[in-house]
């Protein structure tokens, strides 16, 4: 196996696991300890209604498992925001979040190997899925499809779950107003250095996920991450105001110009395209000070440093005053020898 010299912090979210929790631990432990110089499993529970507390209290004693970092969530949240919980308290260099029902932790030497030879993001896709219900299957393919249109990226594909980050993604991550949000998309769309690599490997258990609560969490990613949903409604809103405008003008040259104009007509329909206009304009500013707001609220820093670099020859140190000791110690030595001589 290779030995990677860098301090590796694995995040773990775990819920309602207390049964194997245990073995899930045992099986991370073992799995990066000789992988690493140094390393720490940071295992974030979800609000577990089971004693899954209790036995992380108990491998976190004298007699558990090293290098356990556990925080216990007081109500459940959404998997991005438990696994942000993991990666803002980490300390490693690299920070890999794995899902230990439905990832393979034993992958992760070939994550690490991408790592260390300049990636800053290496994500891993599993081709065995858990199978879910055909309802949340045809949710997941509708978001990713629309989430795809929206930012270029197909999020399931390009920005899985499995991921292994290094900590100048992190600090960049913890730059923006919504940090949970943001880390779900960002590492792959954030202009860093990555890597995309696939696996196959059997889930170790079928972790049924709760299409309520996908939908929520894929409504707020998409919303959040894009201002396209908002930017069509100011322009359905701009295309009424000058519909509006131009059956205006139509009403108008069919008064004036037909004789056969029923009484009424013309003055009603004014009102009503008039009317129509003004809601559309509203809806118009409402919308483009919405999209200002929002802006505000979600935009990150206004430029990061990927990396940085000098040139190992720099002429302002060529021209600094200083003596060369050497030199003028052989220097002296010789004037004394001609002196004696």
């Amino acid at each position: 196996m290779t030995f990677f010299p860098v301090f590796l912090s694995v995040v773990l979210v775990v819920r309602n696991e207390s049964a194997r929790l245990e073995d899930i631990l045992a099986s991370a432990v073992g799995s990066v300890s000789p992988l690493v110089s140094d390393y720490e499993i940071v295992v974030v529970d979800n609000a577990s209604s089971d004693d899954s507390v209790t036995r992380l209290k108990r491998l976190t004693g004298e007699d558990g498992l090293p290098n356990l970092q556990v925080y216990a969530l007081t109500k459940e949240v959404d998997t991005d925001t438990a696994s942000w919980v993991g990666l803002e308290n980490a300390l490693g260099d690299f920070v890999a979040v794995i899902d230990p029902l439905a990832d393979d932790i034993a992958f992760l030497p070939q994550m690490l190997d991408k790592a260390v030879s300049g990636a800053d993001v290496v994500f891993a896709t599993n081709q065995q899925r858990p199978p879910q219900s055909l309802a949340y299957n045809l949710a997941y393919l509708a978001f990713n499809r629309l989430y795809k249109f929206f930012n270029g990226i197909h999020l399931a594909k390009e920005a899985p779950q499995y991921r292994l980050l290094s900590k100048r993604v992190i600090n960049f991550i913890l730059q923006h107003p919504q940090p949970s949000i943001t880390y779900r998309h960002l590492p792959a769309t954030g202009g860093f250095a990555r890597v995309n690599l696939e696996y196959s490997a059997p889930p170790r258990a079928r972790a049924t996920k709760r299409l309520g609560e996908s939908i929520g969490r894929g409504t707020r990613l998409l919303v959040s991450t894009t201002r396209a949903p908002m930017r069509l409604v100011t322009a359905l809103s701009l295309f009424g105001a000058v519909a509006n405008v131009l059956y205006s003008i139509y009403v108008l040259a069919v008064a004036l110009l037909s004789p056969d104009v029923a009484p009424g007509w013309a003055s009603l329909s004014l009102q009503q395209s008039g009317m129509f206009f003004l809601i559309s304009l509203v809806l118009l500013v409402l919308g483009e000070y919405i999209l200002h707001m929002a802006s505000l609220s979600t935009e990150g820093p206004p430029y990061h440093v990927a990396q940085e670099f000098t040139s190992a020859r720099l002429t302002r140190r060529e021209k600094l005053n200083i003596e060369d000791v050497s030199s003028v110690r052989a220097v002296s030595v010789l004037a004394g020898v001609e002196r004696v001589a």
